[in-house]
């Protein structure tokens, strides 16, 4: 991979509306550039033979049972409500 240049790291702050001062550039430049090629090296792995993990931790949670039982009432619901007409929420309107 070549070095990113500074000119796209600009580009890429432009389209992530990001800041910085002119001063960084080199340096994030350059911090961009090694982190592309660690992730190309990382692609160099034979990665066939690993399972796919969704936590890396061997734990068996269990769930607990679905039991249906009785919500709050509308009133219950209702009474933190900064502004509230008949059964409904009062919001500022949005259009």
């Amino acid at each position: 991979m070549s070095e990113i240049s500074q000119e796209m790291v600009k580009k890429i702050a432009g389209l992530a509306k990001i800041s910085f001062n002119d001063e960084d550039l080199p340096k994030i430049s350059r911090q961009l550039t090694d982190i592309v090629s660690y992730v190309e090296k990382l692609k160099e792995l034979d990665t066939s033979e690993v399972v796919p993990l969704s936590n890396p931790f061997d734990i068996d949670k269990p769930n607990r049972e679905d039991i249906p039982k009785d919500g709050l009432t509308v009133n219950e619901l209702l009474a933190n409500a900064p502004e509230a007409k008949m059964d409904y929420f009062v919001i500022p309107k949005v259009i």
